[in-house]
């Protein structure tokens, strides 16, 4: 596999200047390629020799500058350039390209709901080698205008609004300079619902067969748009600098969204078949922000290079967030970005893998991609968050409208984005760069208390190097549980003892979570927490304590069985929808699925049921249908006997509510098919009553989790013997295929995993590899030899740069799990 490397990509740009790209796609030549020219106009600074990349099935024709070159040339994904001469040239690119089924390039999608098709691209990294010729590197910036010959009844989406021209053509307006990643193109039947705002056209679109699930949203949809669209126009001086907002939901789209400019593109399950918490909507509302932040963040201005990932993502995460919280109706967006995407960045920055959220130098675009990770969205968000809080709004706002002025439709690195900071205020905004941006690793604060009666001081210990500002809950007893003082303020390291006065019954280190680190509790505190923990007013303090708790089991400084327990006793309470689910998957996946040795998972299991059973007679009265819905789901995830959940499924609801919706009925099947309840029978049944797309996945889970040789067997073929399985096919069958109760199943296929993983990893590319090291891994099985077996795949099979991340984490993860368990 070729890739591009950062000395590579530095000397093309010294070399070369892009002016624009014409690009025609015929998608009518059959269900396996399209057609594509590409006509690149450029200009050579010097002679010298380079290279354009693409990955074309049949490569027809290569001419530069009117003279025909030498198709045989290609190597891997490059055509290199000879000899070329100072001056301007154009190169000329006719091509057979690759439909996809992994999500990468062209991805070619047939509805099983009504047989239509659709195709999107999708080509970020590095991508855009499987649909065009291009110099693929982000800061070699060009126009792009693009026709397409589209089916007869398609239309066709792209970054610039598009014309219909007759006789199946399609014409999109030429861009502004762009990187050759955010270059995008969706086709298909699509339903459409569009509207204007501001005299910007703006555009939803999905599939057919969900067209009546947009419409139900559509106004909701459409108000969070222009609420963001209005926020950001008030804090940026540089306006939305593209001609249309296009949003469209795609099928098996690998990520949550991408940002491509005029026509951002979302995984279709953002269209909301069934029924969803208000959190779920809140988690849509705020990638919809993400998205249209990266407008400014990575499309207006964007990285030189892929060691500034963060330039993107960790602003366009911080901004996602804040701008949800500040303009949306939503209230709790901070409350799950602490319980569970903070969670996400400090595990990350735990293991072997981690990273600074700036690293030095990322070597080549392999690497890069392994960086999109917790660290370069969540703990670079959580910085920004600090930074903010340290610098001042007004001072941060100021640094990034001066960034986007100097460096607008242009290429730009953390220097400059820090220059640009510290024109904006006297603070040494170079050194916390230096301390926050180019380190590793989680801080942990720990209290000191010390004084008697009525005259107490705090102490932080700081196990780190990172300042932080942050603020000090303390919190007193009374008969209804925690009373608040007010916060108090305090910069890590301090410069002398916080006077408290009388002692409090908890005292919380960063309440309201504005900085990044670990926290731990005083003797007195944790009790407090044991105790109390529901009774905290804030749910933004009790995502803290939750992440507290979460932490201490994972660093093997709490049992499992005391974390269950004090989610046994204070989870009936909770009333945040975000904390609610955060607890629950956690104690349900990890804790009674991995920390807890096997014959303790019964016990487990049984408490969480209980715990749901609470949640749901205290939801009975229909006002929290978010939180009864979040325990019905886990109650069904837990169950240890068939007889409650089979009895909801024939009576196609749950005594009190809700229906059951298709997601519901596939989550009881899969359940079923686990403890050995249903067969192939029903399920063939259920998909031929929801024959969807998430119809067809629920009937692949639901086949691979059942506790049958034959059915096993058929699973692991399907995942690593053949390459039909779409990247969404393949991730449902590993879903299903791994269960704790079928262990003694399933041991076999522990070796047989690392064997098979490997060349599957090498043959189907990075979206599959991801799939397989994150879903097919063998998690279940907790013991020394998965992790013997999984070290040795590391050192002798030579497993692919997304494998073996994936790989290493899974392992560490493993080899963590194991020392808590005292192994």
């Amino acid at each position: 596999m070729s890739v591009l490397t950062r000395d590579e990509a530095l000397s093309r740009a010294e070399l070369l200047e892009v002016h624009s790209y014409a690009v025609d796609l015929d998608l009518t030549t059959g269900d396996e390629t399209f057609d594509s020219l590409t006509v690149i106009r450029f200009t050579a600074r010097t002679g010298a020799d380079t290279f354009v990349e693409l990955k074309p099935a049949e490569l027809r024709s290569v001419t530069l500058d009117g003279k025909p070159l030498d198709t045989g040339k290609l190597a891997g994904s490059r055509f290199p350039l000879k000899k070329l001469k100072a001056g301007e040239h154009e190169l000329r690119v006719e091509a057979a390209m690759r439909y996809s089924r992994t999500g990468e390039g062209m991805h070619r999608f047939t509805d099983p709901a009504d047989g239509e098709t659709y195709v999107y691209t999708q080509l970020f990294l590095d991508d855009v080698q499987r649909v065009f010729a291009a110099f693929d590197q982000p800061d070699l910036k060009a126009t792009f205008a693009i026709t397409v010959t589209a089916p007869e009844g398609w239309s066709v989406l792209a970054n610039g609004v598009t014309e219909h021209l007759g006789q199946a053509r399609w014409r999109a307006a030429t861009t502004p300079p762009i990187s050759t990643y955010l270059a995008a193109v969706a086709a298909g039947p699509w339903h459409t619902v569009r509207t204007e705002h501001r005299g910007l056209p703006f555009g939803l679109h999905c599939r057919r067969s969900l067209a009546a699930h947009l419409e139900a949203d559509t106004d909701e949809l459409f108000d969070i748009t222009r609420r963001c669209y209005d926020r950001y126009h008030e804090q940026f001086t540089e306006p939305y600098p593209f001609d249309s907002y296009d949003q469209a939901f795609v099928p098996e789209f690998n990520a949550g969204a991408m940002e491509n400019p005029g026509l951002v593109t979302f995984r279709d399950e953002f269209v909301f078949r069934s029924a969803v918490t208000d959190t779920e909507r809140q988690t849509r509302a705020m990638v919809i922000a993400h998205e249209m932040a990266h407008m400014w963040f990575g499309n207006l201005v964007t990285l030189r290079w892929w060691d500034d990932i963060w330039l993107n993502e960790s602003f366009a995460e911080y901004m996602g967030y804040r701008t949800t919280a500040e303009a949306t109706r939503f209230d709790g967006p901070w409350t799950e970005f602490g319980v569970s995407r903070k969670a996400w960045g400090y595990d990350a920055d735990q293991r072997p893998t981690t990273h600074p959220v700036a690293p030095d130098a990322v070597p080549d675009t392999a690497s890069a991609l392994l960086n999109f990770d917790g660290i370069s969205y969540a703990k670079g968000a959580s910085a920004l968050r600090q930074l903010v809080t340290w610098l001042g709004d007004e001072d941060f706002l100021t640094g990034i409208n001066t960034h986007f002025a100097r460096h607008k439709f242009a290429n730009a690195t953390l220097a400059d984005f820090i220059d640009s900071l510290a024109s904006a205020t006297e603070r040494d905004v170079h050194a916390w760069a230096d301390a926050w941006l180019r380190t590793t690793g989680v801080d942990t604060l720990t209290p000191v208390v010390a004084g008697a009666g009525g005259a107490h001081t705090l102490t932080v210990e700081r196990a780190g190097t990172r300042p932080h500002r942050i603020a000090v809950g303390l919190y007193d007893g009374d008969a209804e549980g925690l009373v608040p003082r007010p916060r108090l303020e305090l910069d890590v390291p301090q410069g002398e003892s916080l006077d408290l006065g009388k002692r409090p019954a908890l005292l919380l280190l960063n309440d309201g979570d504005l900085t990044y680190a670990k926290v731990r509790f005083d003797a007195d505190s944790f009790a407090a927490v044991r105790s109390s923990l529901a009774a905290l007013p804030d749910p933004i303090t009790r995502a803290v304590v939750w992440n507290a708790l979460r932490d201490a089991v994972r660093d093997g400084e709490l049992p499992a069985a005391a974390y269950l327990e004090t989610a046994r006793t204070h989870l009936p309470r909770e009333t945040d929808l975000a904390l609610a689910e955060a607890v629950l998957t956690f104690a349900t996946t990890e804790l009674a699925g991995r920390y807890l040795a096997p014959e303790e998972r019964p016990g487990a299991l049984t408490s969480l049921c209980l715990l749901c059973k609470d949640i749901l007679r205290r939801t009975e009265d229909g006002d929290s249908p978010g939180l009864r819905l979040v325990a019905v789901r886990h109650f069904i995830d837990v169950a240890q006997h068939p007889d409650t959940i089979a009895a909801w499924l024939a009576d196609e609801t749950v005594p009190g509510g809700p229906e059951l919706d298709p997601d519901l009925r596939w989550r009881i099947l899969a359940r079923l098919a686990v403890l050995g309840e249903t067969d192939e029978a029903a399920v063939a049944s259920e998909l031929e009553r929801d024959p969807s797309a998430t119809g067809q996945e629920g009937a692949a889970r639901c086949r691979a989790a059942l506790p049958d040789a034959d059915a096993k067997e058929r699973a692991w073929a399907a995942m690593f013997g053949s390459d039909d399985l779409s990247a969404y096919l393949l991730t449902a069958t590993a879903q299903g295929f791994w269960q704790p109760e079928q262990a003694e199943l399933l041991r076999p296929y522990v070796a047989r995993f690392y064997a098979d993983a490997v060349p599957v990893a090498e043959r189907r590319g990075p979206a599959v590899a991801i799939a397989v090291g994150k879903w097919a891994f063998p998690a279940y099985a907790v013991d020394t030899e998965n992790l013997r077996l999984g070290e040795a795949c590391l050192t002798d099979a030579d497993p692919t740069p997304a494998l073996r991340r994936r790989l290493a984490d899974q392992l560490d993860e493993l080899g963590r799990v194991l020392k808590a368990r005292g192994v």
